[in-house]
């Protein structure tokens, strides 16, 4: 029985498929499986997937007739994995060498911890830097707040490596969902299963940004966009009953690094409260914590700020060590 599975979910993705299984059989951790769950791919794909499994033992093939989507390919995955842990690769994407030691270390010394991601930065097409950089926060009060806040920067979710029994006890991804399965689990391990997550702080994914037309760029986008809204607005139904739309869109300007009145600051540092106490109230982070998404609201206001009050605090801070 392998420590590991690494379910990869696979539609016509010829171009860097190659790339992507080779750099998980090269992972200095050997004890995984490779799960890759052909689904419904029109091209290649499936004929490049044979001829690894011809040459490792570690790799399993699975494949649908037609094609489901991510999140279905990936509880295909899941049902058959044997692993203690589950992490996903996306197929034209690149784990870096040391990526499944130090995520299983990671989990191993923190019991606590219910799923762990790791850093990685994004590359274009030819692996070419592209501008993002995923440094995510190492302490879960911090991922578990930037997740209701903000969604998509508390993990790389291509990233996260699972305890199988956690990732089963709130039924996998989202049946139907062709994509963001992960952040949509993601909000359901942290309400459902209140699981703490961490992260690994280096670099150990790298996430692949495609130049696709812009027709399809934007569709693609706007759907990512609109399930975001619909996503953190659920969130805050279920954590306060309520989820007003302008505590919405100032979490929202926030998050875009955006400048808001001295009232709506105000108003934000209000809702930033409520939401800090909420998730104590709820266990989701310990009292102790208090302190750390105090200090990390202050910091969000100031950036909201104008900018001479900027630098005022600025002065302030270099003057009298305010």
């Amino acid at each position: 029985m392998p420590l590991v599975s690494v379910v990869m979910p696979v539609y016509n993705g010829e171009r860097f498929l190659a790339e992507a299984i080779e750099s998980i059989l090269a992972q200095t951790f050997t004890d995984f499986e490779l799960i890759i769950v052909d689904d419904g791919s029109r091209d290649r794909s499936i004929e490049i997937i044979r001829d690894f499994e011809k040459c490792d033992e570690r790799i399993r093939v699975i494949q649908h007739e037609t094609n489901r989507g991510q999140a279905e390919a990936l509880n295909t995955g899941t049902a058959i994995a044997e692993g203690d842990y589950i992490t996903t690769m996306d197929c034209d994407d690149v784990s870096l060498p040391e990526r499944l030691r130090k995520q299983v270390d990671n989990l191993e010394s923190h019991p606590e911890l219910g799923a762990a991601g790791a850093w990685g930065r994004t590359v274009k097409h030819d692996m070419s830097p592209y501008w993002r950089i995923y440094h995510t926060p190492k302490q879960h009060a911090l991922i578990a707040w930037e997740l209701l806040l903000f969604l998509d920067e508390a993990v790389l979710g291509a990233s996260l490596m699972y305890r199988r029994d956690v990732l089963i006890s709130v039924g996998g991804f989202e049946p139907g969902r062709r994509d963001s399965a992960d952040l949509e689990l993601q909000s359901r391990l942290l309400f459902d299963a209140k699981v703490r997550f961490g992260n690994v702080t280096e670099e150990l994914y790298i996430y692949r940004i495609h130049n696709q037309p812009k027709t399809y760029d934007k569709s693609v986008q706007d759907r990512k966009l609109a399930f975001y809204h619909v996503l953190r607005r659920r969130n805050l139904e279920r954590l306060w009953g309520e989820a007003p739309q302008e505590t919405l869109d100032r979490f929202w300007h926030l998050r875009d690094r955006g400048k808001l009145s001295w009232r709506a600051r105000r108003l934000a540092k209000r809702d930033c409260k409520r939401l800090i106490d909420a998730m104590i109230a709820r266990n989701w982070i310990d009292p102790g914590d208090k302190p750390l998404l105090i200090a990390e609201m202050n910091r969000l206001l100031e950036r909201a700020s104008p900018r001479l009050w900027q630098m005022f605090r600025h002065w302030l801070r270099h003057r009298f060590g305010q």
